[in-house]
């Protein structure tokens, strides 16, 4: 499981490196995607395995899961981690995320995600206000 917040910096070839928890979970190989709320994604191949099973029962029909799954795979590649622990993030994946130097990645269960600095500054501050009311909700969902 995938948990913490750590702050890193790009360098200047695009490698972020990757917090020593969260290495031996996602393996020597695993998958980043452009993720929602302008972050970036990364999933241990086992866990995108399972994401792509259930994304493939939904109803292709619909012009919403098309364009979901379009979004969600086109933006995705199969990365590798150097010895350093180090990954090199695909500009397109940066650029979708504003990622220009500073950067937090943090563990949110069953997968990673990357954010620029200011972005999750940014989330951080719209989404505390409302915590409670999200917590409320959730509780009403049963969790």
């Amino acid at each position: 499981m995938f948990l913490g917040e750590y702050k890193h910096s790009i360098d200047s070839k695009g490698r972020v490196t990757i917090p020593a928890r969260f290495r031996d979970e996602l393996g020597s190989s695993f998958v980043a995607t452009k993720g929602l709320d302008d972050c970036i994604f990364i999933y241990p191949l086992d866990e995108w395995k399972v994401l792509d099973g259930k994304l493939r029962t939904l109803p292709f029909t619909r012009a919403d899961v098309r364009s979901f799954v379009r979004f969600f795979f086109a933006g995705a590649c199969e990365l590798e981690m150097d010895k350093q622990g180090r990954i090199l993030l695909p500009a397109n994946l940066r650029e979708y995320a504003g990622i220009e130097k500073d950067l937090v990645v943090i563990g949110v269960g069953s997968r990673v995600e990357i954010w620029s600095s200011e972005t999750w500054a940014g989330y951080n501050q719209s989404t505390e206000s409302s915590f409670e009311s999200i917590a409320e909700n959730l509780v009403d969902l049963g969790l």
